[in-house]
């Protein structure tokens, strides 16, 4: 719960265009009546300093296909992806120690 009250308070102020800080973000918080480890606020504060919050979600947006772009792709590049799916379960199969005859609880 922690996480989201900062993650909600980090967009607010990004919203803002406010300078995300821990102590912006803890007065945030408590002024919607939680109250959370400062801990929190320490850790947000410090993964997005000198990031634009705006852009690294709007870059996020942009990157996820559309839904009719999806079924496109899934239907030219299914086959190929089942294919890729197969060979790496084979490949697991074959670097396992049960093969050998031995495991690691044996």
């Amino acid at each position: 719960m922690s996480d989201a009250l900062v993650s909600y308070a980090a967009l607010i102020l990004a919203d803002s265009e406010l300078e995300i800080s821990s102590e912006n973000l803890q007065s945030l918080v408590s002024a919607a009546g939680a109250s959370i480890d400062s801990l929190w606020t320490d850790i947000y504060a410090k993964a997005l300093v000198g990031k634009n919050l705006k852009e690294l979600l709007f870059s996020m947006a942009a990157a996820a296909p559309s839904s009719g772009a999806a079924g496109a792709a899934a239907g030219s590049s299914g086959a190929a992806a089942e294919e890729a799916a197969e060979e790496e379960v084979a490949e697991e199969k074959e670097e396992s120690d049960d093969d050998m005859g031995f495991g690691l609880f044996d």
